[in-house]
């Protein structure tokens, strides 16, 4: 019963690994966004996290970018869309309210800004006591 169960895996298997590429792959349904993340020097990030939630806040998603910086966010619905991208302490401003349609693919560039921004300037003089 097992060699069966081990057989019927393996023969499983070797047909899955033949077929075409396009077989394996599942059709995507719903909008799309695809597009890069770059550095506050343009160049593009590997691994930065991208979130996309829909305007109103809800049904937040999280995808990575690839080894080019570039993202894929598959099986949207017609709705409104914030995106905004993060690496390293550095966060891309909020794209915001980017209407998509049922089927509609949109391209779409986030760019960090300088993770230090925040700490621009002097730091206030410390009142003596």
């Amino acid at each position: 019963m097992r060699r069966m169960l081990i057989f019927a895996l393996l023969a499983s298997a070797a047909v899955l690994i033949t077929l075409p590429a396009e077989a394996q792959t599942t059709k995507k349904n719903g909008a799309t966004f695809t597009g890069t993340v770059l550095d506050a020097t343009g160049k593009p990030v590997k691994g930065a996290s991208v979130t996309c939630e829909t305007s109103s806040g809800t049904l937040p998603r999280a995808v990575h970018t690839d080894s080019k910086g570039r993202f894929f966010i598959t099986g949207l619905k017609a709705e409104s869309y914030d995106l905004r991208a993060a690496a390293n302490g550095a966060y891309s401003d909020w794209e915001k309210n980017i209407p998509m349609k049922k089927t509609q693919t949109k391209e779409i560039t986030l760019q960090l800004l300088n993770g230090n921004t925040a700490l621009a300037g002097k730091m206030p003089a410390k009142k003596k006591q």
